[in-house]
């Protein structure tokens, strides 16, 4: 047994009683405190979510995030122990630690002068405390070594600009074991040959600096993401100078695929920001295992969830859940809930059955032995196997006519789907939040069915380059098929959609 931060008495009087991975999480736990320092840790999220993922942060770091000017990234201070919970925070796409704001900074008329600016910045960035949380980072990632990314998309990349990325994945407690282990050595044996505390800025990036005979410098690229219109610089005339400049101040090698550091340089107008990349690959990138042609990002997904606002025995049902990204966040994040999830294509039903399964064996192998609350049904969207106001939460991905359907085939489907769902919804107290670029459609669809919906609020994000709106609705008291648009056959479920129920805790 490890002792950390008190004697091995205390740590057994802490250890008492519990499992094998509860005294590990403890561990974990001790050793981050032992390590702590407050940092500014800059995130990205899907855009239009930045205040949902500040109340996340509110709620689960007890932190003050601030939403930034550029659209799409919040930064919000923490102290070190709690940066495996940032890890795990659901409406995150990309972190990295802040090195240096500029919220006024004055660029030179010239490429010539801003060329020197760079260079002038990079020797005098306050550099250590960012470097020493990128290592910390490194050490409670799981080491799976380097594995390329075959076909990087454009939103993956966040402004990367021809490159391909490498990948570490942020790991469970159970799984940062053998790392902690390491990191404690370490860390004795930093406090072993620790300088005094008032040792310089300039002293302690000279021992960043300085390199052993024969060791290998580490690897690194300079990303630049630029937004505004007087600039006399491009994006990759920034990365290229300020890349140079990191480099001389350094004396680390420029790799631009295998990379051991990615320094970020977001630039909005007047504002910048200096920073170091705490991910690789999107945080998104954790419950879906088996894509179909427009999944959705779990962040995205969970953004939208977060709109609906679950209570505990809710019965939520995406009536076109595609690989499931829904109800799979859900799930995860809201058990106490019930989720249902169909999809009129096989293929689909098949790939969300597939994750299911991928959540159950990762949560079995974690030490848990339940299932989820959650069934996977192939049925028709506009004709339900569900009894009227059974339902409290509709919430979907419809359709954009794009890559899915058509555009001609939406100004059917939608008022179909709308009505439909009124039916199930509970009247005077249930939801939809329905996510779909096919605006115009939509809107239409929606005044055709005024005396079911009331539309709340609509919230304005970015999918995948598209401009496209959640819509918040909630059901009016109005049962449905007292008004004479709506009178219509009852519902019943038939033999086949029945035995299509499969329960995916199983």
């Amino acid at each position: 047994m490890l002792a950390v931060g008190g004697s091995n008495a205390l740590c057994q009087f802490a250890f008492h009683g519990l499992t094998k991975q509860e005294e590990r999480r403890v561990h974990l736990e001790l050793i981050m405190q032992e390590l702590d320092q407050t940092v500014t840790i800059g995130a990205t999220v899907p855009t239009g979510f930045e205040h949902t993922a500040a109340e996340e942060v509110q709620e689960k770091l007890e932190a003050t995030a601030r939403v930034s000017k550029n659209r799409g990234r919040i930064y919000f201070d923490i102290t070190t122990d709690k940066l495996l919970k940032v890890h795990q925070l659901k409406s995150l796409d990309n972190l990295f630690v802040v090195v240096k704001e500029y919220d006024d900074y004055q660029f030179k008329t010239t490429k010539e002068e801003v060329q020197i600016d760079w260079q002038e910045l990079a020797a005098k960035l306050p550099w250590t405390n960012a470097l020493e949380v990128w290592k910390l980072n490194n050490s409670i990632k799981k080491k799976k070594g380097r594995r390329k990314r075959t076909k990087p998309t454009k939103s993956d990349q966040c402004g990367n600009v021809g490159t391909k990325s490498t990948d570490t994945v942020p790991s469970d407690t159970e799984e940062l074991w053998e790392d902690l282990e390491a990191l404690e050595v370490k860390g004795n044996q930093r406090d072993v040959s620790s300088q005094p505390e008032n040792d310089s800025e300039e002293e302690k990036r000279s021992e960043i600096q300085d390199q052993e005979p024969g060791e290998t410098p580490l690897k690194f690229r300079v990303t630049c993401n630029r937004a505004g219109d007087k600039h006399c610089f491009t994006s990759n005339d920034a990365a290229r100078d300020f890349g140079g400049a990191v480099q001389e101040f350094f004396q680390w090698k420029a790799d631009m695929t295998k990379f051991d550091v990615e320094v970020l340089l977001n630039i909005h107008n007047n504002e910048v920001v200096v920073g170091i990349a705490l991910t690789v690959e999107s945080l998104h990138r954790r419950n879906i295992t088996h894509f179909g042609p427009t999944t959705l990002r779990s962040t995205l997904a969970y953004g939208m969830l977060r709109l609906c606002k679950p209570q505990v025995s809710d019965v939520i049902v995406d009536p076109m859940c595609g690989t499931g990204a829904i109800p799979l966040e859900g799930v995860m994040e809201w058990q106490n809930s019930f989720f249902l999830a169909g999809d009129n294509n096989g293929t689909a039903v098949s790939r969300t059955r597939s994750n299911i399964k991928h959540i159950l064996k990762r949560t079995h192998d974690g030490g848990s032995s339940s299932g989820l609350p959650l069934d996977i049904v192939q049925w028709d969207l506009c004709n339900l196997p569900m009894r009227s106001s059974s339902v409290d939460v509709i919430i979907t991905d419809m359709p954009f006519g794009k890559r899915m359907g058509s555009k001609k085939k939406n100004w059917e489907l939608y008022p179909s789907c709308l009505r439909e769902m009124a039916r199930v919804c509970k009247p005077g107290t249930g939801k939809a939040v329905l996510l779909t670029q096919d605006k115009k459609c939509f809107l239409k669809a929606l005044s055709q069915t005024e005396g079911l919906w009331r539309k709340l609020h609509t919230v304005w994000v970015n999918v995948g380059g598209l401009h496209a709106g959640v819509f918040v609705l909630k059901r009016t008291a109005v049962v449905f098929g007292t008004i004479s648009e709506d009178a219509m056959e009852p519902h019943t479920a038939t033999g086949s959609q029945k035995g299509s129920m499969k329960d995916a805790s199983e």
